[in-house]
């Protein structure tokens, strides 16, 4: 069993270690449902037999050598409509982390991936429940690729892919900076730092500024990231007409 030790003030102070479950996320649903959860409770697994990734996607992962866990969180300081922050702040918090490992080839896809250059390292998914108008809970799933050297996907990767290492990572010693990481970019966003973070995300956001095939209503087109609503609404500037599209609406043509 790990014995994790984040230098947090909250965020993975308690730790749910499972050696298997069928999903992080249906977990931290369930302490949530029983009374059972606090802000900044992590539940970690080894091997995640059902993990899912956004569009409904299964999250490929070997037991053991990746990083596959969920954080809960309590952001009712964020109202319905700027549930996307959250969004922006973990993915700020894992892409610091990942680029002191890869630098700055890593880079933020919208709206939930962690990309290196252009193979999949992580996915996010974050599961949210509403009190009135605001967030209540906040469920954050992350998968994140470490020491598997081989996928089904050609277009994964991981951190030992990509780094010149010779020996498998060590998951223990590695996580409680992830964690740090992490509640550093949550609580500048608690801290209402949203220009800060809005820069930031756009600095690492994949293809912005650069034109790119997309496709959207089974059209394919042309375009330019001009930036993120803080709703979460991608915009793309298609020559001189500027689209925006929610999740699911819209999606990148790789090469």
């Amino acid at each position: 069993m790990y014995k994790f030790r984040p230098k947090t003030l909250f965020l993975g102070q308690k730790i749910n270690y499972l050696p298997s479950c069928q999903s992080t996320n249906d977990v931290a649903a369930n302490l949530i449902a029983t009374d059972n959860a606090l802000d900044g409770t992590v539940v970690y697994t080894e091997h995640q037999t059902a993990g899912r990734g956004q569009r409904g996607n299964q999250w490929e992962a070997q037991p053991g050598q990746n990083f596959t866990f969920s954080v809960i969180l309590q952001p009712s300081f964020l109202q319905a409509n700027e549930q996307f922050w959250l969004n922006i702040a973990v993915s700020l918090g894992i892409s610091d982390w990942l680029s002191t490992q890869v630098g700055d080839r890593l880079k933020i896809k919208w709206p939930n991936d962690l990309y290196v250059q252009e193979r999949k390292i992580g996915g996010i998914l974050i599961e949210n429940t509403l009190y009135g108008y605001s967030l209540a809970w906040s469920i954050v799933g992350i998968g994140l690729n470490i020491n598997q050297t081989r996928f089904q996907t050609p277009t994964a990767t991981s951190l030992s892919n990509e780094t010149p290492n010779d020996h498998d990572f060590v998951l223990s010693d590695l996580f409680p900076a992830l964690l740090e990481s992490l509640e550093r970019r949550y609580l500048a966003l608690r801290a209402g730092q949203r220009d800060v973070l809005k820069t930031n995300y756009l600095q690492k956001l994949f293809r912005y500024q650069e034109e790119n095939e997309f496709i959207a209503d089974g059209e394919r087109f042309w375009g330019t990231i001009i930036g993120v609503e803080e709703t979460g609404r991608l915009a793309i500037q298609v020559g001189d007409r500027l689209r925006t599209f929610a999740f699911k609406e819209v999606e990148f043509v790789l090469n």
